[in-house]
């Protein structure tokens, strides 16, 4: 696997790609009053019928939380930081960026994720699958759309809208949405289809 000719910097969404978001969802869950299994799996229905996952609240009959939890250092997948070193080693603009509350800049920070710069939708006041989004993320790396990898575990979310704006693309299969949209026809339009950030580390190494 090789990284896509041109490319001269990389950004990560949030979710699912550097952070395992089940800890944060059975929180939830248990707030709700429901048990976890109950939670995912209306989730998992939700994602698969291409709904709002938000809905998942009206299905339950809670009112939608506020936020979900903080990150916590144990959220991190083990292969995330790796990546980003990986990367930043390679010479290129590191970014972060994804749907994220107000405070994940500073988490993020804190676990040592040394990007050239980490944002939210919640900073940026638009969120994705939205042109204005990713039009923000060319803005902060200072490139020409093209020569950005955007890294993603969503077709809808990550990987269409970014390809849309130019970007090259690296579809991650994990967390419920990779799994799914894995078996979609639109994944080939990824650039790079990996199952791990392990397999971008190496392919970073090698470049």
């Amino acid at each position: 696997m090789r990284i896509p000719a041109g490319v001269r910097g990389v950004v990560f969404d949030v979710g699912e790609t550097l952070v395992d978001e089940s800890r944060g969802w059975a929180i939830q869950a248990e707030r709700a009053g429901v048990t976890p299994f109950a939670l995912m799996g209306l989730l998992g229905a939700l994602i698969a019928r291409d709904e709002d996952h938000r809905r998942v609240w009206d299905l339950v009959g809670v009112e939608r939380p506020a936020e979900p939890p903080p990150i916590e250092r144990a959220d991190l997948y083990p292969d995330a930081l790796d990546c980003l070193r990986a990367a930043r080693d390679a010479g290129l603009v590191v970014g972060i960026a994804g749907n994220q509350p107000r405070g994940v800049e500073s988490q993020l920070h804190e676990f040592g994720f040394a990007a050239d710069f980490i944002a939210s939708s919640a900073a940026w006041g638009v969120t994705k699958p939205s042109a204005a989004f990713f039009a923000r993320i060319v803005q902060a790396a200072r490139l020409d759309a093209g020569e950005i990898l955007y890294v993603g575990d969503r077709l809808d979310n990550d990987i269409l809208p970014a390809r849309q704006a130019g970007m090259r693309t690296a579809f991650l299969r994990r967390g419920p949405w990779g799994y799914l949209h894995a078996h979609r026809p639109e994944v080939g339009l990824a650039d790079l289809r990996v199952g791990s950030l392990s397999e971008l580390t190496t392919a970073f190494t090698e470049r």
